[in-house]
């Protein structure tokens, strides 16, 4: 399986890239949405997991331009600011699940398998 990591955090992508590699994923991390968006055109991942607050475009954003290109790839929207309204949206855009960090890692897995299987 092939997932995708989007996050501004470079810490964040590293520990999630660990995390996936040690669990026998293919995975690849992407510093902004659009630098992901652009990478669609190469290579489509199974899954991506979007950090909700990135500068220039959010990952609500990315998952609403996924859905208006009528992509259907599972995401699941990850952020450390956790508020009822935005979780709502983000379900409502299409996020097949959404994370409040700091993430439990076998949660995120469970996610992640729920997420590919649909």
């Amino acid at each position: 399986m092939h997932i995708a990591i989007v996050d501004d955090e470079e810490q964040i992508r590293k520990a999630l890239l660990r995390l996936a590699r040690a669990s026998g994923l293919h995975a690849e991390a992407f510093a902004s949405g659009q630098l992901f968006i652009d990478s669609l055109a190469v290579k489509h991942p199974d899954c991506v997991i979007l950090d909700l607050h990135m500068p220039e475009m959010t990952g609500l954003q990315v998952l609403q331009h996924l859905r208006s290109s009528n992509e259907t790839l599972p995401a699941i929207v990850i952020t450390a600011f956790d508020e009822p309204q935005t979780c709502a949206r983000c379900l409502a855009a299409g996020a097949s699940a959404y994370l409040r960090k700091p993430i439990d890692d076998v949660t995120l897995l469970k996610v992640v398998a729920e997420a590919t299987r649909k």
